[in-house]
């Protein structure tokens, strides 16, 4: 996913629950979707982002060696400006670009 062109928020924002619920009738099933969402959407972005910094890895042993490095800072600093991984998956939620299902839900209506 591109998480520069999203149009989620960059900070908090506060969400009207029962809009929020409305999808799946129970607000705590709605966090833990968002909860669930987000922890994916923060490993994708960690891979992401230790692949750019592997570039410029140094594996000398030599203290002396420190080297700063414009290019790595300013990966860093990017990263560090995206919206949050919960920010992005209450946004993907919300535009309904988030897919779930519920095993138990499914099951019970599979024996009805």
């Amino acid at each position: 996913m591109d998480y520069k062109k999203s149009n989620a928020p960059l900070s908090t924002v506060t969400w009207d629950t029962q809009d929020m619920s409305s999808q799946t009738g129970n607000i705590y099933e709605t966090v833990m979707i968002i909860g669930k969402r987000a922890n994916q959407i923060g490993v994708e972005m960690k891979e992401e982002l230790n692949k750019k910094l592997q570039e410029f890895a140094s594996y000398t042993d030599n203290l002396e060696e420190v080297f700063e490095n414009r290019e790595q800072i300013e990966i860093s600093k990017f990263y560090e400006r995206l919206p949050k991984p919960s920010l992005l998956s209450a946004q993907e939620f919300t535009e309904g670009k988030v897919y779930y299902r519920n095993p138990t839900k499914d099951k019970q209506e599979d024996e009805e």
